[in-house]
């Protein structure tokens, strides 16, 4: 049964707009750059170096420093919600004031920018018991705000806070659909930033690879 946020949501675009509907038929054209094709994606993952995740010792988001300036006086964060949604239009403050965004990961649409979050695709915890516990703060800055490649995009915050600091083996995007993209993404942020893979999450990743 929809829940009362998606028929909320369905509504809301509706009488905005009378033409978008939930579902990645509705999806911006915008998505995150650099996604490899597959065959690039299998040589990645086998380039990968595979062991036992480190420690969370001494983690903190903060050692992270995101949403850093980007795009004149937007932020990294108000730029990703720039560039994946749709007919957005932002105030002087860069904020949007109007626009949807259709996340990839679970066809929803919505109007309102704080129903967003800016995911990570290799979260910053992830990365870090994978190898940027030993990165300098200006490192870890830049992968946090990576615009060049697929490790930001703007999706349902639920599902986004559902995902949490998970590797592929523990959660997939609820579309399948976008499995295939999903799991050539998270290989081309960690072999972009030399992390890397257990064996179980090298296995979840094989199995989306298998859906492309």
């Amino acid at each position: 049964m929809p829940t009362y946020r998606t028929v909320r949501s369905a509504l809301t675009v509706a009488a905005l707009s009378g033409t978008l509907t939930l579902g990645l038929t509705s999806a911006a054209n915008a998505v995150p750059p650099n996604i490899p094709d597959t065959d690039t994606a299998k040589n990645q993952l086998s380039e990968l170096t595979v062991q036992p995740d480190g420690s969370m010792d001494g983690y903190d988001r903060d050692k992270f420093p995101h949403w850093s300036p980007a795009d004149g006086s937007c932020d990294t964060r108000e730029t990703v919600l720039k560039r994946d949604g749709d007919g957005v239009q932002v105030g002087d403050d860069c904020y949007p004031t109007s626009g949807s965004w259709t996340s990839a990961y679970d066809g929803g649409t919505w109007t309102d920018p704080s129903d967003v979050d800016i995911d990570h695709m290799v979260p910053l915890a992830n990365a870090w018991r994978t190898g940027a516990s030993a990165w300098t703060t200006d490192k870890r800055e830049q992968f946090a705000n990576d615009l060049s490649d697929p490790q930001l995009i703007a999706v349902t915050d639920d599902v986004n806070q559902e995902k949490g600091d998970q590797s592929p083996d523990l959660w997939k995007p609820p579309e399948q659909g976008y499995w295939c993209d999903y799991s050539k993404s998270w290989i081309a942020v960690k072999h972009k930033w030399q992390l890397t893979i257990n064996e179980a999450e090298k296995g979840g990743l094989e199995e989306m690879l298998g859906t492309c």
